[in-house]
């Protein structure tokens, strides 16, 4: 990173890779938005820089005698360090994991936990479906209920809690809606959860991104568990998550994966593993990934989480009063622009009496916005903020088993990051008031099997923009 000046979030929009991009709508070359952070951000230039640099010195890492693979053997654990120290961690008794991603990471958790049959596993129904499917194949699974505003229950938890007690091994709770935008009270259940002598899992792959996250391994009451989270989602799309946490599930018991690098000795009949981190990253790593994610974390850093925060609670609270202005926009979440600062930038909505992925395709062909549409892999908890009944739900679950997802559930989401500006937010305004107002094209064409609507006579030439 460059350490000659400092950034700022106004240097930001410049920066980030793809800046100015002009992309094919249906009225022409449009400058392209990109209000899809929630899923994956792309890079910065800055970051970009610091690899190429690092490439030319790029060997494979431990146990290579060369210059070149000692140097890249230091920059990934000086990468290790940096995340540690970013979330607080204490590698005396934790241990950092880089995994492909968060999902990978909960899985490895899952699989490694010492479950005895009746053990509970306590998670809530606000969760992504990484932090839910994972502990259904390795434990008794019980969920946390909603408030009808779709935060997570305090009422129930506590009851939850109270109903199952020590049985009770881990708490497994997303930091952040990718849905709502919601940031969950850690302290709250990371205390409630201690009482009972159950571990936390914080799922933080929307937090982590937008909120300094300290994981207190030295407060017996507040202390985080277990975290994970995504490169890919904070401005280093190179194939990395992270897995931070004690080391005692990892020190006993056989790894997940086993293969080269995580082994002492093998002989015909044996194998002995080695310590960790190493015993848990079987194989050549992501080296390149997680040094890009080191030199994410130093942007973040220099950036300072005020400005963070600020930027994109401006973003929230301005998208949020003007779409509360718009006739038959319909809002899901905390609607208050002026709470824009206890959320995250993620805003969710419909147009009513538009599908879902209608609106996201027009706001795509006519607009040159990018959104993501659907239940953002969060089924439970988008019927939740629909509203939809049982029956409903159980009606369009047949329809998608017989591959008709013409009426599938869901809403369209929009959410900033870093780089997004002001303008960006009031042409994506001005969109949506038009879809309101009826003023886009008709003939959009509906594929009933993959539930996606597309442009009648107008095709991407991709080739056009990027070849192999």
């Amino acid at each position: 990173m460059n350490k000659e000046k400092k950034l700022t979030i106004d240097d930001l929009s410049k920066l980030v890779v793809g800046s100015g991009t002009d992309v094919p709508t249906r009225h022409g070359l449009k400058p392209y938005i990109n209000f899809d952070n929630a899923a994956s951000t792309p890079t910065f230039k800055p970051i970009v820089n610091s690899i190429e640099a690092f490439l030319q010195w790029y060997s494979n890492v431990h146990r290579g005698t060369g210059f070149k693979s000692q140097l890249s053997s230091w920059a990934f654990e000086e990468a290790r360090d940096i995340v540690a120290h970013f979330v607080g961690a204490d590698l005396k008794d934790q241990v950092v994991l880089f995994t492909k991603n968060t999902t990978e990471g909960i899985n490895k958790l899952a699989r490694r936990l010492p479950l005895q049959k009746d053990d509970v596993i306590l998670t809530t129904l606000m969760e992504h479906h990484s932090n839910e499917l994972p502990w259904r194949r390795v434990g008794r699974v019980v969920h946390v209920g909603l408030n009808d505003d779709g935060t997570i229950s305090r009422e129930d938890f506590a009851a939850k809690i109270a109903e199952h007690g020590s049985k009770i091994k881990l708490v497994a709770v997303t930091g952040a809606s990718n849905v709502s935008g919601y940031i969950n009270d850690l302290d709250f259940l990371a205390s409630t959860a201690h009482s009972v002598g159950a571990r936390i899992l914080v799922d933080g792959a929307q937090l982590v991104p937008h909120r300094q996250i300290d994981m207190k391994p030295h407060d017996p009451k507040h202390r985080i568990d277990y975290l994970v989270f995504s490169a890919h989602k904070m401005y280093a799309p190179f194939g990395v998550g992270v897995l931070v946490g004690d080391r005692d599930w990892f020190e006993v018991g056989d790894p997940m994966t086993v293969g080269g690098g995580m082994v002492d000795i093998v002989t015909m009949e044996e194998a002995y593993w080695t310590d960790l981190p190493e015993k848990e990253e079987a194989g050549t790593p992501d080296i390149v990934g997680v040094v890009a994610l080191g030199q994410a974390i130093r942007l973040l850093e220099q950036i300072g989480w005020e400005a963070v925060i600020a930027h994109e609670s401006e973003l929230t609270s301005y998208v949020l009063a003007e779409l509360n202005e718009i006739p038959g926009v319909i809002l899901y979440g905390d609607t208050d622009p002026s709470r824009a600062s206890e959320r995250l930038g993620v805003v969710a909505f419909n147009l009513e009496g538009l599908p879902h992925a209608l609106t996201a395709a027009v706001l795509s062909y006519e607009g040159g916005i990018g959104v993501r549409a659907g239940c953002f892999c969060a089924h439970t908890y988008v019927k939740s903020l629909l509203k939809l009944s049982d029956e409903e739900a159980r009606k369009y679950e047949l329809e998608i088993l017989n591959r008709d997802r013409s009426h599938l559930p869901g809403a369209v989401r929009a959410s900033f990051g870093l780089y997004n500006t002001k303008a960006e937010a009031q042409s994506f305004v001005a969109m949506v008031r038009k879809l309101a107002a009826g003023e886009y094209a008709r003939d959009y064409v509906l594929d009933k099997e993959r539930g996606e609507y597309t442009a009648p006579d107008f095709e991407y030439d991709f080739e056009s923009y990027y070849r192999f």
